[in-house]
C-alpha cells in the first residue's frame, strides 16, 4: 500500500496537467499513488490522464461522465484512496520536488497527525511570491485552535487572513474517515473542510519552505462571474454554522457570524459588479442593495465596522455602510471598464 495518496480533480487542463503529474512523478519521495480524477472533460485531458496512468502504474484514473464539481471529484478519491496519508494538488498548480518527501518527514519526525507548508504564488505576468501558512513549528491541540480554527471561523476580514488552501497540507486518512469529513459545494469547500480537519486534529508540523507552485489563473472559478454565488454562500454559512454548533465554536469568536457575512458580502459584490456578469449597470447596483438589505447581510453592516482590511476593501466597507450604493457602482465601473 502507498504510503501517500495524492488527489488532483482535472477538469479542462489539458494545457496544464502534464506539468501537474511531472511535478508528482518527480518527487524524491516515491512511495505515492496519484489518483486523476477526470471530472466530465470534454478536451483532451481524459486521453492524457490515460496515457499518465499507462506510463506509470502508480498512476490511476477515475472517468466521470458528467461534471460534477471540485468537491464530488475529491470525495470519489477520497473513497478510492490507499495511502496513510492523503495530499491534495490541483491540475494546473505543481509541487515542489521536495514536497512528498518535506511534509511526510515532518509528521513522522514530530508525531504529527498534519504537517504544511509555505507556498509560492506566480501570476500570468511573471511576478511571483511566497505566502506561510503559519511559521515553522509544532502545534499542539491549542495551538492549531488559536492559529487556524479561530482564525477559520471569524478572522475573514483582518489581513493577513488564514486562506483555506488545502494542497499546502498532509493530513491523515485515518482521521478524514474516522471523523467522516468530506466536501461540499463549488466554491468555499476548502475552508470548511480545513475548519472540520483541525477540530479534530492533534498536533500540526510546519514548514517555511514554499514547497507549492500556485499559479493564478485567470479563467479558473474563483476568478469568474457566479450567478449562484449567494446560494452557494447560504449554503456555505448554513454548513459552518452547523460545524460551529457540533464543536462548540462560538465562543472562539463570537460575532464569527457577523465577520462572515462581511467577507461574504465583499465578495458578492466583486462578483456582482464583475465583466461577466450581463446584467445592466442599474440592475447590477439594484442587486447589491437587495444583497445588502438581506437580513443576515444588513445585521453585519449594522453591528460591526470592519477594520484592518486592504485600502480597496475598506473603501467599498465605508461605502456600504453610508449606503452611497451610486458611488459605490460608479468605482467599480471604473476598476472594472463597465
Amino acid at each position: 500500500m502507498p504510503e501517500i495518496s495524492v488527489i488532483v480533480p482535472v477538469y479542462q487542463a489539458e494545457k496544464f496537467v502534464e506539468k501537474c503529474v511531472e511535478s508528482v512523478k518527480n518527487q524524491t519521495f516515491s512511495d505515492w499513488e496519484l489518483l486523476l480524477v477526470d471530472d466530465g472533460c470534454t478536451d483532451g485531458s481524459p486521453a492524457l490522464c490515460d496515457r499518465f496512468a499507462a506510463e506509470d502504474d502508480r498512476v490511476r484514473v477515475f472517468h466521470r461522465k458528467k461534471n460534477g464539481g471540485v468537491s464530488a471529484a475529491r470525495n470519489l478519491a477520497l473513497e478510492e484512496a490507499k495511502g496513510s496519508w492523503i495530499a491534495f494538488l490541483d491540475a494546473d498548480d505543481r509541487y515542489e520536488p521536495e514536497f512528498l518527501q518535506t511534509m511526510y518527514g515532518l509528521c513522522r519526525e514530530a508525531g504529527a497527525d498534519t504537517a504544511a507548508c509555505a507556498h509560492l504564488n506566480f501570476w500570468a505576468d511573471g511576478t511571483e511570491r511566497p505566502e506561510l501558512a503559519l511559521p515553522a513549528g509544532i502545534y499542539d491541540a491549542a495551538g492549531i485552535r488559536a492559529r487556524i480554527v479561530g482564525p477559520l471561523l471569524g478572522d475573514r476580514l483582518t489581513q493577513p487572513v488564514f486562506n483555506g488552501f488545502i494542497w499546502r497540507f498532509l493530513f491523515s486518512r485515518q482521521l478524514l474517515r474516522r471523523a467522516h469529513i468530506t466536501f461540499e459545494g463549488a466554491y468555499l469547500e476548502d475552508e470548511l473542510f480545513l475548519l472540520e480537519y483541525f477540530c479534530h486534529a492533534q498536533k500540526l508540523a510546519v514548514t517555511d519552505r514554499p514547497l507549492y507552485r500556485y499559479f493564478n489563473n485567470p479563467a479558473s472559478a474563483t476568478h469568474k462571474y457566479m450567478p449562484s454565488f449567494m446560494r452557494v454562500f447560504s449554503r456555505f454559512m448554513e454548513r459552518k454554522e452547523a460545524l460551529a454548533k457540533k464543536y462548540a465554536l462560538d465562543g472562539l469568536r463570537p460575532q464569527w457570524r457577523e465577520n462572515s457575512n462581511w467577507a461574504g458580502l465583499l465578495i458578492a459584490i466583486g462578483n456582482e459588479y464583475a465583466r461577466g456578469n450581463a446584467k445592466t449597470v442599474r440592475q447590477k447596483q439594484k442587486t447589491v442593495q437587495e444583497i445588502c438589505a438581506r437580513p443576515e447581510m444588513a445585521r453585519a453592516i449594522q453591528t460591526l465596522t470592519p477594520e484592518g482590511m486592504t485600502p480597496n476593501k475598506q473603501m467599498v466597507a465605508r461605502l456600504v455602510k453610508g449606503r452611497h450604493f451610486f458611488t459605490l457602482t460608479q468605482m467599480y465601473r471604473l476598476k472594472n471598464r463597465i
